[in-house]
């Protein structure tokens, strides 16, 4: 089937899902002509068209293909739909200036590189919950480390008494602050059930090319744990969450797309 029928319509809407947002922002404190309920529907309408296009690219009849592009659009579409859902009664649909360009540009790339990486039929169920849960991490993550630039934004302008334009919009610091760290606690959570059933169906994780990845998502995981250990303990927060999320999100992206590129992209493996 020739999945561009559905590329390119979700492609637009996401572009005008994120350009409604992003007029809808930027128009404060004027009242915007651009409904909310609007935007959101736009971008559910295109999230769906992008799980008819990941159904046909993923499925084959030798296994579930995760090579780097598809996993890269299904890891956007998840960041996607977490996106829309939570915005449904939290304020959190500004991040969609950001992460609906991203997903259809996973999706033009996805279509104009497509690859072969399957997930066999007889896979263990240990290696299945891993790579669902690692996805569902990633993205949860990624929500995360956008909140937090959204977040180091708004408290630059605030610290140069610059308070007004489209900061005015977004909510307050303490709410920014707040949502920054429910999503760092849950993809954390992911995280650790990902490295858990990680370890239980790796044999041998250097005969499997894994080594580097599992070393990386260690650190990662440890960066995100002793964020939230501060935030528990000192009431971190501010810049030092601000950088430690950034921080742990670079080491995951190195871990996960990092490694998978450079085994399937430049070793063929």
């Amino acid at each position: 089937m020739n999945v561009s029928y559905f590329v390119f319509p979700a492609v637009l809407l996401y572009l005008a899902s994120g350009l409604g947002t992003g007029l809808r922002l930027f128009s404060h404190p004027e009242p915007s002509r651009i409904p909310r309920h609007l935007v959101l529907a736009l971008g559910f309408v295109a999230a769906t068209l992008h799980a008819v296009v990941l159904y046909f690219e993923l499925h084959t009849v030798a296994g579930v293909n995760l090579d780097f592009f598809n996993a890269g659009s299904l890891t956007m579409w998840m960041v996607v739909v977490l996106l829309l859902v939570s915005a449904v009664n939290k304020p959190v649909e500004n991040l969609a200036i950001v992460i609906l360009p991203l997903a259809a540009i996973a999706l033009l790339v996805d279509l104009r590189y497509p690859g072969q990486h399957l997930l066999g039929e007889n896979a263990s169920w240990a290696l299945r919950l891993h790579v669902i849960t690692s996805i569902l991490a990633y993205a949860l993550l990624t929500l995360a480390t956008v909140q937090a630039l959204a977040l180091a934004v708004q408290d630059n302008h605030l610290r140069s008494h610059h308070p007004g334009g489209f900061i005015r919009a977004l909510p307050p610091l303490q709410t920014m602050e707040s949502l920054l760290f429910e999503l760092i606690a849950v993809g954390f959570g992911l995280l650790s059930i990902s490295l858990l059933s990680g370890f239980i169906y790796l044999d041998d994780m250097f005969a499997q090319n894994v080594a580097h990845k599992t070393i990386l998502s260690l650190f990662a995981w440890i960066a995100f744990g002793v964020l939230l250990w501060g935030r528990f303990r000192f009431g971190w927060r501010g810049q030092t969450a601000i950088r430690w999320t950034l921080v742990g999100f670079a080491v995951l992206m190195v871990a996960y797309f990092g490694t998978k590129a450079i085994l399937e992209l430049v070793l063929h493996r």
